[in-house]
């Protein structure tokens, strides 16, 4: 384990084995973190906060643009580690698992060093000051991604952190420790624990020396840790699943929009929160683009890398039958195996889906699309707005003004309008049972402030 600023034995002898889920070897080994790991490391968070929030968010920050710059200086040992362990493609491993936390990081170095942390109100000043100690509990999708999104905020704002990865992908969060170490961040401020969720996770959000938790996982856990957190009265933050509407509006690029739609369930093997799961199109041009998501969705067969793990697999294929027992019409893909050895799965497109199918509902977390008719922009909204999630969406028009219009009248976090590109400064997280509260830029740097006010 990685605590108070060096390696040390883990307090048992359990150790949990990494996969790579493109081959079914075993890659590695780490420590199986126990509640006695976790105390250590919050004892060591707890006596480094003092120091850590005291010291000035310049300084937050220039060792922030230092971690940035060990990250970029092993951007392909980071890749390379992603593609082992998660599986993803190379190419996608170095331009999003790599990249977009370098670029997260550098974000935060920047916004430590200007973010208004005293503002005065009439005869108040009013102080923006770190939460405390944070408990830090990423999921294994975006392996070092989730990392950053938390860590780093949490750091600028002057909080001690606490980290405790997923199972599946904890090889890169120890390349992210390494990287801390590097980076010369004082002992104790960032605290690396691996283990099993249901142990380490579990004492890491009990811990009494916690001051809050951020998770990124399922909703079902998401339920449990905010039910923890809020008996002990501690800060959280969730971002939890999603079931994402990507509309198409009459008039739009029908083609473009399919086919950006496609490849955005597609991408990392569909193992993304956020991604547009549900295509709704037009009655009129419904036909046309079932045909053209079943080509682009083909085009993907050779491309996409597996999904995480055997269970994840059972997982996905198990909503693929549920989907064809509920009457949906399956346009390409299934269930039958489609690359051996390896955690395959073929990318999957259903059409004439309603709402009342599961996999209209729930989130499958693998390379499968739903398409979905509506009659007119209300039935559209409806449509959008009838799950229990509201994480992301998309909305594409030939007029951007209509886009954005529909965009307000949706009960989600995010929205792309006509392929809107991705900002690293804008806020993540969503309504409803996709979370509570924001990643990402002063927004997600906010989430680990509290706030004081003088009376002068």
């Amino acid at each position: 384990m990685y605590i108070d600023g060096a390696w040390r034995p883990a307090a048992g002898a359990e150790t949990i084995a990494v996969l790579d889920p493109g081959t079914e070897q075993e890659i590695g080994r780490v420590p199986a973190g126990t509640a006695d790991d976790i105390d250590a490391a919050v004892r060591a968070a707890r006596a480094a906060l003092p120091g850590w929030a005291a010291t000035a968010p310049a300084e937050r920050g220039a060792r922030l643009a230092a971690l940035r710059d060990v990250l970029v200086a092993r951007k392909g040992e980071i890749a390379a580690t992603v593609t082992a362990e998660l599986g993803a493609p190379p190419a996608f491993a170095q331009k999003v698992h790599a990249a977009l936390p370098i670029t997260v990081a550098g974000s935060y170095a920047e916004l430590a060093a200007t973010h208004a942390f005293e503002e005065q109100l009439g005869n108040s000043r009013v102080h923006h000051e770190p939460v405390g100690v944070v408990g830090a509990i990423t999921p294994w999708n975006y392996p070092l991604h989730q990392i950053v999104a938390k860590v780093a905020p949490a750091l600028a704002a002057g909080c001690t952190v606490v980290l405790k990865p997923a199972e599946n992908t904890p090889l890169v969060a120890r390349l992210f420790a390494a990287a801390v170490h590097e980076a010369g961040l004082p002992a104790g401020v960032f605290n690396l624990v691996t283990g099993l969720g249901t142990v380490a996770g579990q004492a890491l959000v009990e811990h009494p020396g916690v001051d809050m938790v951020s998770f990124t996982g399922s909703t079902a856990v998401g339920r449990a840790i905010g039910a923890a957190a809020g008996a002990a009265v501690k800060r959280v933050a969730l971002e939890l699943g999603g079931k994402s509407a990507n509309v198409i509006l009459p008039g739009a690029d029908l083609a473009r929009a399919v086919n950006v739609g496609v490849a955005n369930v597609m991408s990392n093997s569909g193992q993304t929160c956020n991604a547009w799961t549900r295509m709704l199109v037009h009655t009129a041009q419904y036909d046309e683009a079932v045909e053209l998501a079943r080509a682009a969705a083909d085009k993907y067969a050779d491309r996409i890398g597996p999904v995480v793990s055997a269970e994840q697999r059972a997982r996905v294929w198990s909503y693929i039958d549920k989907g064809i027992a509920e009457g949906a019409r399956l346009v390409t893909g299934g269930t039958e195996a489609s690359r051996t050895p390896g955690y395959y799965v073929r990318p999957t497109v259903f059409a004439d889906v309603t709402e009342e199918m599961t996999i209209a509902q729930e989130e499958i977390f693998g390379p499968v699309l739903v398409l979905m008719r509506y009659t007119d922009e209300a039935d559209a909204l409806r449509i959008a707005n009838s799950t229990a999630y509201g994480l992301s969406g998309a909305v594409w028009a030939a007029d951007e003004a209509a886009a954005v219009a529909f965009a307000r009248g949706m009960e989600t976090g995010q929205v792309d309008i006509n392929g809107g590109r991705f900002n690293p400064l804008a806020p993540f997280g969503g309504y409803k049972q996709s979370g509570v509260g924001r990643e990402l830029g002063p927004h997600g740097l906010s989430e680990y402030l509290q706030t004081k006010s003088l009376q002068l």
